[in-house]
């Protein structure tokens, strides 16, 4: 904690009344008069009110110490005083991603491998990697899109990567209908980059690649996310070997790749899944703005407010010793 002046150029201020008096022509009225002791007491006793001029006012030492007082405390009090704290720097990821995850019926197939060699349901061991992949991304805003039949927002964008983690972890295969729309997400994907203020956009899609139900084809949203900025990886998984409905369609995501500016990755395990973002990070580090600041509690009120109780209380001792003499 350090005490600082946001105005400090207001104590140039402070020798204003020794100026004032030391130059500045005093205010001088001339009248005829007669000094005469006890003048008090006379107009008294003849009922007189004693006209302006007749009385010569003496400053008193409290007067003058009051006066002195307020005066430095209103200038100190211009000069804004404030306490600061310890400097605070924020860094703020300047990189917004969205995730879109099939959830189609093709993802209930179990043609993809865990680290022990087992093999695992698409879609479980997508969560899976996903999920680690969130995490690491502290400070990162992440939006999660899942899409089937239809394409659907389970948060918009936000740095609370555990309610992410959480609502990946709670979908279901067909949650979102049977079929697939890839082109749908990107549309949707894209929409949701509208409320997005930073340059890095990227969208990391995963699909078995099958687009069976979009609205608007693939590569036509593929084209319009390129326009508005938003770069698309695509990673495919699955067996392209596959056969009927759970068959892979690699090239698709290819081209979808491809004309968004991105790249296209093909995972087969988890562990290919774990390189594949790591690649992603590689090729995108994470921009970041760092904003600093520090910390104010203004103290102003307290010379001002000093400066009135002095008024105050010096006012009313000269009132009550005005009495006294007068008694």
């Amino acid at each position: 904690m350090t005490l600082s002046l946001a105005f400090p150029w207001a104590l140039l201020l402070l020798p204003a009344p020794l100026l004032v008096w030391r130059f500045a022509s005093p205010h001088r009225d001339r009248t005829r008069a007669l000094r005469i002791p006890f003048f008090r007491q006379i107009t008294e006793a003849a009922g007189l009110e004693p006209r302006p001029g007749s009385v010569i006012l003496q400053r008193r030492k409290v007067q003058m110490l009051a006066a002195i007082l307020c005066w430095l405390l209103l200038v100190l009090g211009l000069a804004r005083p404030e306490l600061l704290g310890q400097k605070v720097v924020v860094e703020k990821a300047a990189r917004d991603m969205v995730l879109a995850v099939d959830i189609s019926g093709s993802m209930d197939a179990r043609d993809m491998q865990d680290e022990a060699g087992e093999r695992q349901q698409r879609l479980q061991l997508v969560k899976d990697v996903v999920g680690g992949f969130i995490e690491a991304r502290d400070g990162d805003r992440i939006a999660l899109i899942v899409f089937g039949t239809r394409a659907f927002v389970q948060t918009p964008f936000t740095e609370d990567l555990d309610s992410v983690r959480e609502l990946l972890d709670g979908t279901q295969v067909g949650m979102a209908g049977p079929d697939t729309a890839i082109g749908d997400a990107i549309g949707l994907a894209i929409r949701t980059f509208e409320t997005s203020e930073v340059e890095q956009r990227l969208l990391v899609l995963l699909s078995d690649g099958a687009d069976t139900s979009s609205r608007m084809s693939p590569v036509n949203a593929a084209e319009i996310a390129a326009q508005e900025g938003v770069t698309i990886y695509t990673i495919g998984v699955g067996d392209p070997t596959g056969a009927g409905d759970d068959k892979v369609d690699l090239k698709a995501l290819e081209d979808i790749a491809n004309r968004a500016g991105g790249q296209f990755y093909y995972a087969t395990d988890g562990e290919g899944l774990q390189a594949i973002y790591a690649e992603i990070e590689r090729l995108n580090p994470r921009i970041t703005e760092t904003v600093s600041f520090q910390p104010k509690q203004p103290l102003a009120w307290i010379p001002f407010a000093l400066a009135a109780v002095i008024m105050i209380l010096a006012s009313g001792w000269m009132q009550m010793t005005s009495r006294r003499r007068e008694a």
